[in-house]
């Protein structure tokens, strides 16, 4: 099954091919924070405080440009892996492998200008969320999602106010684009001898111990976009010429993603390795499973919050050389509890070939959640600065049987380190590398909607359970270059 905006629903509540940061965040915006494992948020070095703090955009003379490229190199495994039709026979397939690209690259820029002493425009062109992640076809997991994939892109204008010496504020649009893809398997197998039977057709006997189950597998693709927005809020303090906090809030943004579900159905019943249907029986079946609602294409939707976050930040100047930086973020994660997927069209329910429901359910019950970073800054010689960063990212996935086979999400530290190089008076080149340790853990997924058990909730779902085990880590690369004009 899958929808467009099951696609994005389902990335962001879980996919990870982009496993950066707790739940869906894409995890840096900026290479210079980056270098702090985002810790720097109150600094206002460059045209990348759009994001951290737009407040400091007061703190930028003239015109000011930044852009950044992360290189992400992300592993994420599944082993162990085992899963079971509600027959309790055991579904055969891959039992192991990578879910994530080996390269994902991804680009933000920035842009501020100051209109007068006190005030400043800005606009921010970046990626907050992003994620993919693919199984293999034959996965014994295939039936809980085999594909999500999600994309989405901010324009975000904003306008600074430094009310006076101390004090800055910043209030800000944000316009977010989302484009997502999904695709997930489905046990026809389980209704052939009904259908079978509406046909008048006779199956042949089964061998000793075989049930029909995964004999004719087919699946649905879904691909769609939307636009929703947000705002964003900053505050800045300069409590004297060493001391610095802020505070910076980010909206929720609300999608509602609609699209299109497209179904591929079996071409025919597979037992012992041999299709036991005709051609002419094949089609049959094939224009029946049409009739009860698996179409070529029909219409799907569902509606999700991105989540809103708080941050606070500060840095102290310890001495000409030496600054420090901490950060404190929350994100509402718990805005994501449940999902509910919308077709076009009513498919049958459990036991039987009458169309009486159109919603797959999710219900992720993700917590809020917090992340804690510590950076500082030493600066070397005149060009150069150097910069390092620790970060504790907590997940929103409250236990293993709440962790998506989309996203393995878990715990993970930030260890970042990096520098910023002065070209000349008007640009610098920041230069940043994290390694990302994502904490092992195990998934008990099923597709029961919410239930205890298959058929208790009725839903578009193969009704399967399955298991795993995870290991994840990440690689990321940044470059960034800024100039004042």
């Amino acid at each position: 099954m899958k929808l467009k905006h099951l696609s994005l629903s389902v990335m962001l509540i879980g996919a990870t091919s982009t496993v950066f940061a707790s739940g869906y965040h894409f995890g840096t915006q900026s290479v210079s924070s980056q270098s702090t494992a985002n810790a720097s948020a109150a600094e206002a070095s460059d045209a990348s405080t759009i994001f951290y703090n737009a407040a400091g955009m007061t703190k930028l003379e003239g015109t000011n440009f930044s852009g950044a490229l992360n290189v992400v190199a992300p592993s994420v495994k599944y082993s162990n892996a085992k899963g079971t039709y509600p027959s309790g026979v055991a579904i055969k397939g891959s039992t192991d492998g990578k879910l994530t690209d080996d390269v994902v690259p991804v680009a933000h820029l920035y842009l501020t200008q100051q209109l007068n002493d006190k005030v400043t425009a800005g606009l921010g062109i970046y990626v907050p969320f992003a994620s993919k992640t693919e199984y293999q076809r034959d996965s014994v997991l295939r039936y809980n999602l085999n594909e999500t994939e999600l994309k989405t892109i901010d324009i975000n204008p904003t306008i600074a106010f430094k009310l006076n010496d101390q004090h800055s504020v910043a209030v800000g649009v944000v316009a977010q684009y989302a484009e997502a893809k999904l695709r997930q398997y489905a046990n026809f197998g389980a209704r052939v001898p009904a259908l079978a039977g509406a046909l008048g057709l006779t199956l042949p006997p089964l061998p000793p111990g075989m049930t029909t189950d995964g004999t004719a597998d087919g699946y649905a693709t879904v691909k769609g976009d939307d636009w929703g927005f947000g705002f964003n809020l900053a505050w800045l303090w300069d409590i004297n010429d060493n001391a610095r906090v802020g505070v910076n809030y980010r909206s929720a943004v609300k999608h509602t993603l609609e699209g299109n579900a497209q179904w591929t159905l079996p071409s025919n019943v597979v037992i012992g390795g041999k299709p036991v249907l005709t051609p002419t029986q094949a089609a049959q079946a094939q224009a029946t499973l049409r009739k009860l609602g698996y179409a070529a294409d029909e219409s799907a939707k569902v509606d999700i919050k991105t989540p809103e976050s708080l941050s606070l930040h500060g840095m102290y100047k310890f001495d000409p050389k030496w600054t420090g930086f901490a950060d404190l973020t929350w994100t509402r994660h718990s805005q994501f509890d449940r999902a509910e997927i919308v077709y076009g069209n009513a498919k049958p329910g459990p036991g039987g070939l009458t169309p009486n429901t159109n919603k797959t359910i999710l219900t992720p019950s993700w917590r809020n959640t917090y992340k804690v970073s510590l950076g500082g800054a030493y600066d070397y010689s005149e060009p150069l600065q150097l910069r390092a960063g620790i970060a504790y990212d907590k997940t929103p996935v409250p236990s293993e049987d709440k962790r998506l086979a989309t996203m393995p999400d878990n715990d993970r530290i930030w260890f970042s380190f990096g520098g910023n190089y002065k070209l000349n008076k008007a640009s610098s080149i920041d230069a940043a590398y994290s390694f990302i340790k994502i904490r092992d853990g195990s998934a008990k997924v099923n597709g029961y909607c919410g239930g205890s058990v298959p058929g208790q909730v009725n839903c578009v779902s193969s009704y399967t359970k399955g298991s795993a085990d995870y290991k994840a880590y990440a690689n990321i690369l940044g470059v960034q270059y800024n100039y004042r004009f």
